[in-house]
């Protein structure tokens, strides 16, 4: 096996190439969970998984109470399958909360800070989604300050508690719910079963992967990890390369039809892996993340690997995407990324795409 072999592989496995006919909230749940802080990028990240799907129809799923956006772990905004929530939520939360000690005690929020915030949100939320200003000036009413990031904090510590998560988009404004009250049906599981069904989601999706990949994405500590893999190797495939182990899902490959694609900034394919070597060049680092600020940009792939970055220029009913490649482009690589723009134009509804390379 070689890197080469590793990013095709995931390329498969993430559903990206040789997908199957499955719905957004199918994806999600086979993902575990796909990063999401940036809200429009994470649907595209959704959308490029299920052929066929819509900006529209993934926030339909959203909407249905298929998928929820929250805070499962390190401390990241994620989507995950609604049904899911609850047992994810338990099993990861725990240990960020607790990582997060210093931060509440350098932003005075304690105990009690916290539990007259949930007073005040489940009051307030029993009447349905309120945008997160609303909730902030709720707090701030109260006498509890939201400045200096204190509110974002609250935000993320009641719903890592599974007292609120993310409802529907109202306009262009996210909202927030009860969390009991939006997916009462989220399931429980014991510990021991939750590690092995968060590794088994991991590997199959995004394998091959290490376990040092699995313990960055899911934030578990190595031991935990470990347990959950150990649980479930039986049901995987497993390969070396340079003295590291990888596991992945037991069925052969599908030849891939196509190799290029337009891929959102945060997206799994990328973001997913402790060791991203395999999709990435050291060299290019910077130009994923500029300045290394954590924001990392759209990408342009080829065989697995990023070839280049993009960006989009937004207006009523056109889109202008604009590609900066690593290097030269031939005629027919300039065509197929033509084409992919205008796909990612028909997921997000615009009447025209304008390319730019």
């Amino acid at each position: 096996m070689t890197l080469r072999d590793i990013a095709l592989q995931r390329l498969v496995n993430q559903q990206i190439a040789g997908s199957t006919e499955a719905s957004p909230a199918e994806i999600v749940a086979r993902m575990g969970a796909m990063q999401a802080q940036d809200y429009l990028g994470a649907l595209w990240s959704v959308g490029l998984r299920s052929p066929g799907a819509t900006e529209a129809l993934v926030e339909e799923a959203l909407a249905r109470r298929e998928i929820i956006r929250t805070w499962p772990m390190r401390g990241t905004l994620h989507f995950i399958a609604a049904r899911d929530a609850r047992w994810m939520l338990e099993l990861l939360t725990p240990r960020i909360i607790a990582g997060s000690a210093g931060r509440y005690r350098e932003l005075e929020l304690d105990e009690k800070v916290f539990g007259r915030s949930e007073k005040l949100f489940r009051r307030a939320l029993a009447d349905g989604p309120m945008a997160r200003e609303a909730l902030m000036d709720i707090l701030d009413t109260a006498g509890i300050s939201t400045a200096s990031q204190r509110g974002y904090h609250i935000l993320g510590r009641l719903a890592m508690e599974r007292v609120i998560c993310f409802g529907p988009r109202q306009g262009k404004q996210q909202t927030f719910v009860l969390f009991d009250d939006w997916i009462p049906d989220s399931r429980s599981l014991p510990r021991a079963q939750a590690l092995e069904e968060l590794a088994l989601r991991y590997f199959t999706s995004h394998g091959p992967a290490t376990l040092a990949d699995f313990a960055w994405w899911s934030g578990l500590k190595i031991t935990d990890a470990r347990a959950g893999l150990q649980g479930v190797q039986s049901q995987l495939i497993e390969d070396d390369l340079d003295g590291a182990t990888y596991w992945r899902p037991p069925v052969p490959a599908p030849s891939l039809t196509r190799s290029t694609f337009l891929l959102p900034g945060f997206d799994e394919l990328l973001l997913g892996y402790k060791d991203r070597r395999a999709a990435l060049s050291l060299e290019h680092a910077g130009r994923i993340v500029p300045g290394n600020n954590g924001m990392f940009l759209p990408t342009m792939i080829k065989g697995g690997r990023v070839v280049g970055t993009w960006k989009r220029l937004l207006k009523k009913s056109t889109a202008t995407v604009t590609l900066e490649p690593f290097d030269p482009q031939s005629a027919s690589e300039a065509r197929e990324f033509s084409a992919l723009a205008k796909q990612y134009g028909r997921f997000i509804g615009v009447a025209e795409v304008a390319f730019s390379a």
